[in-house]
């Protein structure tokens, strides 16, 4: 087995490796809906109307699919909305960010209701997200604790790093 110097020499950091929390955000509409739309928008890009429903599900399912057909949102798979408190279309749904956009810090999002008849949207934090330790690293790669003299091994993913500890080192 040939050895390639300089090929692939590894991730440092100071510290053990922080696995990276995903961020939620909490969509809370209010007053007494209607009828109408009204849009999200997140890092720039603002979603199509989003039809506001009473019947939950249907509301859950357009926010889903309205914030996965934006471009650097990248699919309704980066994105898990669900209902936290809804009742009739009134209430909170909070919006996981997942997968490509998983385990780190994303912006918030913000809402336009001008066309939404009697409501009202607002967009929280609700768990702030944690970016993953060398977040990108793919499967296999290896991370240098320079503080503890660890050695680690990425038995994830590259966008949801964990970090092994590779052996038995104390």
């Amino acid at each position: 087995m040939a050895i390639i110097e300089g090929a692939y020499r590894g991730y440092q950091t100071a510290g053990a490796p922080t696995a990276g929390t995903d961020e939620v955000q909490t969509i809370t509409i209010g007053g007494s809906p209607s009828a109408g739309t009204f849009t999200l928008t997140f890092d720039g890009f603002t979603t199509a109307p989003i039809t506001w429903s009473s019947t939950n599900n249907t509301l859950i399912a357009n926010i889903d699919a309205a914030l996965g057909a934006l471009p650097n949102v990248g699919g309704a798979s980066n994105v898990t909305t669900a209902d936290s408190t809804l009742s009739s279309g009134v209430g909170d749904l909070t919006v996981t960010f997942v997968a490509a956009l998983g385990k780190r810090a994303v912006p918030l999002m913000t809402a336009n209701y001008s066309s939404l008849t009697g409501g009202t949207v607002a967009v929280a934090e609700t768990t702030p997200g944690v970016n993953a330790s060398a977040r990108g690293a793919p499967k296999g790669a290896t991370l240098t604790d320079t503080t503890n003299g660890k050695q680690y091994i990425n038995t994830g993913t590259a966008a949801a790093p964990t970090w092994t500890v590779v052996g038995s080192q104390s």
